[in-house]
């Protein structure tokens, strides 16, 4: 009887969603369900129980078309509360189906389901969806397939086929529990075991020869290799040995033909590359190493591979082709000019819209850095007895219990203050190697958000810091928008020298940047899809430990212009997060 009513009420708040939702669909709908269940797998020879979508790793990939909704039930058979966030895609008007926890709606609980409805809109490309969850991204996650609209086509020669390939990270241990015993502890946290293409770590691992990811190829045709990098706290590189590479596509929008023999991407985007098979029958080494700079060490140092295999009569003896100019995992100049030879096509079929020097309305300048909080006694793991933390202004980002969409939307006070600075509290040498003193190295926490005008024009410089000697790259994620990444530099950034190298021409869009290690980034956008969209380094550990804040795009003076109305269910902020991981703990300790 219980089992039957649970049923029944799964089955209302689907059919009650999808009712209401219906009026807004455009183009063709598509129908997905995603079950989450713990499922066992095999890695590294040792078997481990993970959740994942449909008992897959990587999960399913969503097939659409520019200008189509989907519609996705989630249903929670896990042992934990868990949201979807569909990397990339605008949403316009539609933060309700975002995804973040605590951000834009509560965690799903167990034994529920809740139906998110993705618009796709503008975008095209590869995009893809993941968990947005504590650290269940690693293994919750997949790709997103965004063919052109009909009628129209690729900006490029169609290839003859095309290969999804996805990246992640590999743990040992239940991440759940590490992320419980990392922010319990306050100190470091435990390094992945592998990375994988498709779910598989490739030849350089125990026990995994057997079953390295395979692409057949046929000779002289054109591939189009579709990226995407959910690798949980590190940037990679990769490369195909002896194969010439041509980016088309970066983060859901198309870029002017980037010829390269490797190139960088960062957890959180997603690239389109063209591939010809042109080379002797044979097989050649597809390569994903870590790219770390760093000075901790403190990265997995592994190496994932897959084989890209030719097809026909042949006779192949050894190991498959190695590349033979690959980076090091520390070598940072393939990386850096990897990233500024990025450009838009800025053409009719795809034109861009860059916010001119005189539109900005709101200029912002945000230091990115890995910090302290103080601990109680110092009984932390971080140095001195504190906690590790992380920050954007000094700001360390605190869920709250009411998710900041819910209580923005419902006026609701007491859940965040609209206070997030446009300034570090203090200006220093950011990019020093003596920046241990407690004026810089210690945040505060707190859940505060910044709120911008309808249309308003933003300017976002991201200055790194080597705050600890722990300047690294950071790929910045924000939710809601594509925005335009008109300049990167190494150092402090110049107020009066930097902006005269902006690339305001064609510059390139995206959804996530890497700010460089001891450099600076400049984005700009127009605040024109009203809602609350988070903003976050897409390094998990650095987003759990507060590298975050949201913003709140105010409704415009028209129903077109403002937040639509939210489903008539949205998953209940009953128990937080800490909980529901106790409980997971409990539950996996009892099977």
């Amino acid at each position: 009887m219980g089992s039957s009513l649970c049923d029944l009420r799964w089955l209302l708040a689907l059919l009650g969603g999808l009712l209401s939702l219906l009026p807004l669909a455009q183009g063709e709908d598509h129908y997905y369900t995603f079950v989450l269940r713990e499922t066992n797998f095999t890695r590294l020879c040792a078997t481990k129980s993970m959740l994942t979508v449909n008992e897959s790793f990587p999960g399913p990939v969503l097939y659409v078309r520019k200008g189509d909704t989907a519609y996705v039930n989630v249903i929670n058979e896990g042992y934990y509360g868990v949201t979807i966030h569909w990397h990339g895609i605008k949403q316009p008007r539609n933060p309700w189906f975002d995804g973040p926890e605590y951000v834009t709606q509560c965690p799903i609980p167990p034994g529920t389901n809740f139906t998110y409805q993705v618009l796709f809109t503008s975008e095209e490309g590869t995009l893809w969806w993941h968990a947005h969850s504590d650290w269940t991204r690693a293994t919750v996650h997949g790709a997103i397939v965004i063919k052109p609209a009909l009628g129209t086509t690729y900006p490029f020669p169609e290839p003859d086929d095309e290969k999804v390939l996805v990246f992640a990270s590999w743990y040992e241990e239940d991440v759940m529990e590490l992320m419980r015993e990392a922010l319990s502890e306050g100190g470091l946290t435990t390094l992945s075991s592998a990375y994988c293409i498709n779910g598989q770590p490739g030849d350089f691992y125990n026990c995994s020869r057997d079953s390295t990811h395979r692409i057949s190829v046929d000779y002289g045709k054109t591939y189009l290799l579709r990226l995407v990098n959910s690798v949980q706290n590190t940037d990679m590189y990769f490369a195909i040995a002896n194969h010439t590479l041509t980016v088309v596509g970066w983060d859901g929008a198309y870029v002017k033909p980037l010829v390269t023999s490797c190139l960088m991407i960062t957890p959180g985007q997603a690239m389109d590359v063209l591939v010809t098979a042109d080379q002797p029958l044979g097989e050649y080494y597809i390569l994903l190493s870590p790219f770390f700079d760093g000075q901790a060490d403190d990265f997995d140092h592994s190496i994932a591979s897959a084989i890209f295999q030719y097809n026909g009569n042949y006779s192949y003896t050894g190991l498959p082709a190695y590349p033979s100019d690959f980076p090091g995992w520390e070598d940072v100049e393939p990386a850096t000019s990897f990233v500024k030879r990025l450009k838009s096509l800025n053409s009719v079929e795809h034109p861009i819209d860059v916010p001119r020097d005189d539109e900005i309305t709101t200029r912002m300048f945000i230091s990115v850095s890995i910090s302290m909080m103080r601990c109680p006694n110092a009984s932390c793991e971080g140095p001195d007895g504190n906690r590790l933390a992380s920050a954007l202004n000094n700001i360390s980002f605190a869920n709250p219990d009411l998710d900041v969409l819910q209580a923005y939307y419902s006026n609701v006070a007491g859940y965040y203050a609209a206070d997030f600075p446009d300034r570090p509290p203090t200006l220093f040498n950011f990019t020093s190697d003596d920046l241990l003193t407690d004026n810089v190295t210690l945040s505060d926490q707190g859940t505060r958000v910044k709120v911008l005008n309808y249309n308003e024009t933003v300017e976002i410089i991201f200055q790194g810091t080597n705050v600890m000697n722990s300047g690294e790259t950071h790929p910045m994620h924000l939710h809601g928008f594509r925005f335009y990444v008109v300049g990167l530099g190494r150092g402090n950034f110049d107020n009066e020298t930097d902006p005269e190298t902006y690339n305001l021409y064609d510059p390139p869009e995206a959804n996530t940047v890497p700010v460089p290690k001891d450099g600076w980034a400049v984005i700009r956008f127009r605040a024109d899809n009203p809602g609350v969209w988070y903003m976050h380094c897409h390094f998990d550990r650095h987003m759990t430990w507060g590298m975050d804040t949201v913003f709140i795009v105010q409704n415009g003076t028209t129903a077109e212009t403002s937040i639509r109305k939210p489903p008539s269910y949205m998953p209940p902020c009953e128990t937080d997060s800490s909980l529901l991981s106790a409980l997971h703990s409990y539950l996996r300790q009892q099977a």
